[in-house]
């Protein structure tokens, strides 16, 4: 017999809103607590910076979202699409396959339009605590604050979903002579626009996505923009494209001289050192008394990343895997989630469960893996989608990871032009003969509750 649960979801950006479709297509009663007061999370372009810029100081009033102004998406629309809900281009908006931020802001909208998600929402409610009610299993007690209002309110549910992201909070490495380098710093979470940096000599921690992107658009304004990157036996040069960007292996010390030295031995003299470093995992609101714990950027013990062993399935978490195609494992993530509480699907017992997480622990040790790689689900992407798949009744696919691969490999041979090169039509025939979508656009509305 069908359960249906009071649930707490936490966050209204692609993971909250993902959480809350499937949740209340399953007959669940649903309660979305968002701090800012829009749906969206990290798609909303904040032009304000934190205090500090570093974001390190633990009193700062933080800012959520780490969009800078002229953020282009890395994926095409058909990775950014949902399972049975497509990215669809709109009259009058950036028609590309790879848009704009606005554009995926735009998307999320009219997915929560179309779905009635916004009457969920308790828009201004900062959650500050969320733990079990006296150890009882269905029990959760949650806390949250107003903004403008010093009082706590609390309310208890059975089920609590935890969708706050995981690009907020700046992580840092450390740099030989930081303390005293008098220079400007800041972390990539608080750059937004070139122009302050303009006539500058720029250092970039980094050379992921974001300090591809963001070199390229500081340069626009700075003198020279300098990359310390950990590609292996890169030498000093200066890119083709850009006469004012050069690479360099990391950075070996700095000096109170504002030298930055990069360990093959060159040098400049900088004016601002750029941290795209990267995030921590980041949930200060939850009590679970030590039985979800993050540690070295891994949070667990999370079987198959979304639900706690001891916990499952009153606890659990979307979005926490990386280096996947996100909006869709989100969105099947949720699938499982809720029909997991709705009792349509059965989890393994929490022993099986616990096995199987400590199998993965010891099989990244074995290899050499570092913690802080545990979400890391690239080269599994395929694997790791299709598991949910069959968890929830539904056939195999692999034309998702065929495409994420495509991209990969594009960024590993650093083709970043691969998006105005993206040949659509080939990939639109790719995937209509490998699969259809679950359902269509209207048949999916249907579902909603009313």
């Amino acid at each position: 017999m069908s359960r249906s649960v009071k649930a707490a979801v936490i966050g209204a950006g692609v993971a909250g809103l993902c959480a809350a479709r499937e949740l209340r297509r399953e007959g669940h009663r649903v309660v979305i607590f968002e701090k800012a007061d829009r749906i969206g999370g990290m798609w909303i372009y904040d032009p304000r910076v934190e205090s500090d810029p570093l974001g390190i100081d633990p009193n700062r009033e933080t800012v959520h979202s780490s969009l800078y102004r002229s953020l282009r998406t890395n994926l095409p629309r058909q990775l950014m699409s949902f399972l049975d809900y497509p990215f669809a281009k709109r009259e009058n908006g950036d028609q590309r396959a790879f848009p704009y931020h606005e554009e995926v802001l735009w998307f999320l909208n009219k997915f929560a339009d179309d779905f009635g998600l916004v009457e969920l929402v308790r828009f201004n409610s900062e959650v500050v605590r969320v733990e079990r009610v006296e150890e009882k299993e269905d029990e959760w007690s949650v806390e949250w604050r107003t903004s403008g209002s010093d009082s706590v309110s609390q309310e208890v549910f059975e089920a609590v979903i935890v969708c706050t992201g995981h690009q907020s909070e700046p992580e840092l490495t450390s740099v030989v002579g930081i303390e005293k380098w008098p220079g400007y710093q800041i972390h990539s979470h608080n750059y937004r626009v070139p122009e302050p940096f303009k006539d500058q000599t720029v250092v970039i921690i980094g050379y992921g996505p974001s300090g591809y992107e963001i070199s390229r658009d500081i340069a626009t304004e700075a003198k020279q923009v300098h990359i310390a990157t950990k590609i292996p036996n890169v030498q000093v040069q200066r890119l083709e494209s850009h006469n004012n960007i050069w690479l360099h292996m990391m950075i070996k010390h700095v000096c109170e001289d504002g030298k930055v030295v990069f360990q093959d031995g060159s040098f400049v003299y900088a004016d601002t050192i750029l941290y795209c470093t990267g995030y921590k995992y980041h949930c200060p609101f939850l009590e679970t008394n030590g039985i979800v714990t993050v540690e070295e950027n891994r949070v667990g013990p999370l079987f198959k990343h979304v639900f706690p062993p001891r916990l499952a399935p009153w606890l659990s978490f979307i979005g926490i895997p990386y280096q996947d195609t996100a909006f869709p494992v989100m969105d099947l993530q949720s699938k499982w989630v809720a029909q997991v509480l709705s009792g349509k699907v059965l989890l393994p017992s929490e022993e099986e469960m616990t096995v199987s997480t400590e199998e993965l622990y010891r099989q990244m040790e074995e290899k050499g893996l570092r913690k802080r790689y545990t979400h890391a689900i690239y080269p599994n992407g395929i694997e790791y989608f299709n598991w949910i798949l069959g968890q929830i009744g539904l056939p195999p696919e692999d034309w998702r990871g065929k495409l994420f691969l495509e991209i990969i490999e594009n960024a590993i041979a650093m083709n970043y032009g691969y998006r105005d090169e993206w040949d659509e039509a080939y990939w639109e025939s790719v995937i209509k003969e490998s699969s259809q979508p679950l359902v269509n656009e209207d048949e999916a509305k249907a579902f909603v509750l009313n």
